[in-house]
Order: structure tokens, then sequence, then C-alpha cells
């Protein structure tokens, strides 16, 4: 059986101080909730005080982007060092680093290499545009970013490393996909490109999530369906009870 698990990706919100006072509020409901493996996800500034607070826990922290060389003339960037100190996760490929700051499959996967190389648990984002969920190529698209994405990664590293399945036209939108739809593309397009990628027995171990205007109220719906294994969770990671409910909701 896979361990589910729920990550919170906070995105550009929260100052330090604000950060501390959402996790202070939230961690202690979380820490109640057994059989989930649940991450927290600030930004960059807050990484160090979130993690002096989570020292201890079963609350797992993630960056939510890293560059992929350990140091250099790279200004702006994190590297691979800097993530490894203070977190177990690192959010890679997601589809607004795709948008705005021109991410492609390539940098991807020189990013999911790098943290192989330090051992840090990359959740790999995909996901298709509402242009081409309309044009019906989401198993082109998204069986691309697998292939290219996780290109040459060692099966034993594999096995560890999250994929994230994010159709584009439901962040933060509040257009979910449905349930049975997100859970057709995890099965007849995720899943065997993993398995075309790492084999079969490999494939069924990596955990995949869907990300996409997940709330508390329909974060069930989800989770009931046999490949959806948990949750990148955006701006309901930002509320306590939304969160928690979600978390909850994995649990069961």
């Amino acid at each position: 059986m896979r361990t589910p698990l729920v990550a919170g990706n906070w995105k550009m919100n929260k100052t330090v101080e604000e950060a501390r006072t959402l996790v202070y509020s939230m961690s202690a409901k979380l820490r109640e909730i057994k059989g989930v493996d649940k991450v927290l996800c600030p930004p960059f500034p807050a990484l160090l005080a979130v993690h002096a607070q989570l020292e201890g826990s079963d609350l797992g922290l993630g960056a939510q982007n890293m560059y992929w060389e350990e140091k250099g003339a790279f200004t702006g960037e994190v590297s691979p060092l800097m993530v490894k100190e203070l977190c177990q996760y690192v959010i890679l490929g997601h589809s607004e680093r795709r948008t705005y700051f021109g991410e492609t499959d390539d940098t991807v996967n020189k990013k999911v290499h790098a943290a192989q190389k330090y051992d840090i648990i990359p959740i790999v984002c995909v996901g298709e545009t509402l242009q081409q969920y309309e044009a019906k190529q989401t198993a082109d698209v998204v069986g691309r970013q697998i292939r290219l994405g996780l290109a040459n990664v060692d099966p034993a590293f594999a096995v560890r490393l999250v994929v994230a399945y994010e159709p584009v036209w439901a962040i933060g939108t509040g257009k979910a996909s449905s349930a049975q739809n997100a859970n057709d593309v995890l099965a007849k397009v995720i899943r065997p490109a993993l398995s075309e990628l790492f084999g079969e027995q490999t494939s069924q171990a990596i955990r995949i999530l869907y990300g996409g205007s997940v709330t508390g109220s329909n974060a069930a719906e989800y989770f009931g369906c046999s490949e959806i294994d948990g949750a990148l969770v955006g701006g309901a990671s930002l509320k306590v009870d939304e969160f928690v409910a979600i978390t909850q909701a994995a649990a069961k």
C-alpha cells in the first residue's frame, strides 16, 4: 500500500512571522492525524523559521523550487545544498514555474537529477493547459512531461519520488477536475509512463497526487479513487481548517 501524502504549497504567500503563526495554528492538529505523510512548503525566506518549528515532529518540510547546480554565479537561485540543509522535499516543475519562468521538461529533468544526487524527495508536477485539454492532448502532453522530466532517473530513487498531476486549467480557478477524470489520467497515462521508465513494480510504488482546487469538501471524492495517493494543495493550504480537513480525508 502506498502511504497517502498531502503537501501544502503556500506559493508566494506569508511573511516569516505570518508563516510562524500559520504553522503554530495548524501543526498540533496535523500531528494528531496518523497514516498520512504531511508536508508544508512555505516560501524560501520562511524555511528556516518553519524548520525550527517542525523540529521533532512528523511534519515534513519542502521547498517550492531549486536550481540544479550546487553553487556558482546564479544570482537569485537556491542550490540543492541549501535546500538539503532544511528540507526533505522539493516541488519541481510546477505549472507556474513553467508558465512564468520558462521551465521546460529538460530543466525539470536536471533538477530531478540534482534531487537524486542530494537525496531530496522531488514532488514533480505535470499537467496540461485548458487549450490542450480541450484539444484532447492530455495523454500526449502529460506522457511527454513524465518521460522527459524523469528520463534516466535511477529506479532505486524513483521509488521515493512523488508525481503531482495538476491540470493547469484547475489550479487556482475553483474549477477542479472531476475525480474520475483525474483518476483516469493517473491510471491510463501517468502510471503506464512510469512503468515504461522504471518497470511495473517500481511504477506501482510511486505515489501520485492530484492538485487543482482541492478543498476540504471535495478531497474525500479524490482520495476514494484507486490511483490518487494524496494531494498537492495550493490556496486551501493557507487555511488551517481546510488543510486539516483535506489531510483527515486522506487518512480515511
